[in-house]
């Protein structure tokens, strides 16, 4: 049976048109697939089973409230933990009795139990190496007076310098030279930094101190030494199990930094790494053939909001809770509120604009200025107050953006109403005595709605994404109701946690983009002039 209104002929054509962009007719079919899916969201994803099958009775828990005691006899009339029940000694005992749960089995208001996510159970020893650094004074001929620590830069047992002359063992750059003869003429010089190398090729960073003149010109300068970034190795991860047995991941040579660790600091080492599968441990300096390394002790752990994993494709939020879940309870909300809230507006707007333009006068005037002051207020003041008062809620959101938006609408049928009230078949109509009521609604709205439906999926989109934006201030649905400007809003806080970036925002973008396809669309199919051509 076809649609009733399809029988006028030119609302056949129009929506052949629409039909015929593809993208177009694609897309409102797809919102309305993700939008009917996401109104039986429960049976996606939640923690209360679809059905039950407990000594020999069937249960349907998704659609009907089942107390504790039904299946405990324990006298609680709370909803029982399903997933306690069903790993219990009395539901595993009769082989007949299961459950089904969703696919998704999470609750979007429900903390996941960070035992059931699986991590690895090995410690990783990271060993960062530091920079070598020293310090050496040196006179105007740069003979070496005092030094530390200088040998580390030449892998030699050599430790004392004294007397011998810094250009044997370094290749001295002009620049350094210049800067050193300034501060020796007790002459004033910013602080310096310069790159030179040993006499093995190895850069090091030179560092001179700001120079300000003195009584006497000094007899020393000291120089400050550093191992370049280059020149440093890079990390190496050793994992520890249980047994605390080395194993490293670097191919046919795994231990062969721990290999050159003395006995005593391996086992003490050791201890910290078996310390470390318990609780925290700091971090601890070991020196390896004159290389210092920063030894960190690392273990996987379960901290919210937790990366993808398997069970949780999209992650798990600051709260615990699954992500996946959260979002497709936000489609719902989102496209719940964004066609209430714009089918209220248009409502009201069309009642305003078409009492505007039909009686016109002194009554458009007023209203149109009344209007004009009203749509001066700051929404966001006011919706802050409101919630400040009267707390947040759906309902309170959806009343207070209602307010505001009807505005816009208004002021296209206001004048599609003045362009029409003056034409012959509506003076027809007042000639034959039919009421202004009939008039409007009857004989001029019907023509005066393309606005309307052309701008009803763009309004629908601004909605959405409003909704998004008063979330994401915190000035929209009270918590934990699922949202994807609250999700990206703990995105901020947790700015290394990727999923909460990228899934609400591409959920968003994509719902916001198939909402623009249908309107492009609608608007197209009433486009009087559907082929156009510049001459």
């Amino acid at each position: 049976m076809k649609i009733r209104i399809l029988k006028n002929p030119v609302a056949k054509k129009r929506f052949a048109r629409f039909k015929a962009m593809k993208r177009a007719y694609f897309s409102l079919w797809i919102m309305g697939i993700l939008y009917g899916l996401s109104l039986f969201a429960e049976v996606v994803c939640g923690n209360v089973p679809l059905y039950v099958q407990y000594n020999g009775q069937s249960y349907f828990p998704v659609v009907k409230y089942y107390a504790e005691t039904e299946f405990t006899q324990s006298g609680r009339l709370t909803r029982p933990d399903y997933r306690n029940l069903n790993q219990s000694a009395d539901f595993a005992q009769n082989a007949r009795n299961f459950m089904i749960f969703p696919p998704i089995p999470f609750s979007p208001l429900e903390s996941i139990d960070p035992e059931t996510i699986a991590v690895s159970d090995q410690v990783e020893l990271r060993m960062t190496p530091m920079p070598r650094m020293g310090t050496v004074d040196v006179s105007p001929d740069f003979t070496i007076g005092r030094s530390m620590s200088l040998e580390s830069f030449f892998g030699i047992s050599q430790t004392n310098f004294y007397n011998e002359n810094l250009s044997q063992f370094f290749i001295l750059s002009d620049a350094l030279k210049k800067s050193l003869a300034k501060r020796f003429a007790n002459q004033a010089a910013p602080y310096s930094e310069f790159m030179i190398r040993t006499r093995a090729g190895k850069q090091v960073i030179v560092t001179l101190p700001t120079f300000r003149p003195r009584e006497n010109p000094p007899d020393k300068i000291r120089l400050t030494l550093k191992e370049s970034i280059d020149e440093i190795q890079s990390a190496e991860s050793i994992f520890f199990d249980r047994a605390l047995e080395p194993v490293s991941k670097q191919g046919p040579m795994p231990n062969r930094l721990w290999d050159q660790i003395p006995e005593e600091e391996q086992r003490l080492l050791k201890n910290l790494a078996n310390t470390r599968f318990d609780r925290y441990v700091d971090d601890y300096r070991v020196i390896i053939d004159q290389q210092q390394y920063i030894a960190s002790f690392l273990k996987e752990e379960v901290r919210f909001p937790y990366p993808p994993v398997k069970g949780h494709l999209m992650g798990i939020d600051g709260a615990g809770r699954d992500v996946l879940a959260r979002i497709i309870y936000g489609l719902r909300i989102s496209l719940t509120f964004g066609l209430l809230l714009v089918g209220c507006s248009m409502l009201l707007g069309v009642m305003a604009g078409a009492v505007q333009g039909f009686y016109a006068g002194t009554l458009d005037i007023t209203a149109q200025r009344m209007i004009e002051i009203w749509s001066a207020l700051p929404f966001l003041y006011v919706m802050i107050l409101m919630g400040s008062i009267y707390g947040r809620s759906f309902i309170l959101l959806l009343i207070c953006y209602g307010l505001f938006n009807w505005v816009g609408i208004s002021y296209y049928i206001r004048a599609e109403f003045l362009s029409l009230r003056k034409r012959p078949f509506v003076e027809a109509a007042r000639c034959m005595g039919v009421p202004s009521v009939k008039i409007i609604y009857r004989h001029i709205l019907p023509n005066a709605l393309v606005p309307v439906i052309t701008f009803f999926p763009f309004f629908l989109v601004g909605a959405i994404g409003a909704l998004a934006a008063l979330d994401y201030l915190g000035f929209g649905l009270p918590p934990p109701t699922p949202s994807w400007g609250e999700l990206l809003f703990q995105a901020q806080q947790y700015r290394w946690a990727w999923w909460l970036i990228l899934y609400p925002a591409l959920a968003l973008f994509i719902v916001m983009l198939l909402g623009v396809f249908v309107g492009e669309g609608v608007r197209n199919a009433y486009d009087p002039k559907q082929y156009t051509r510049l001459q």
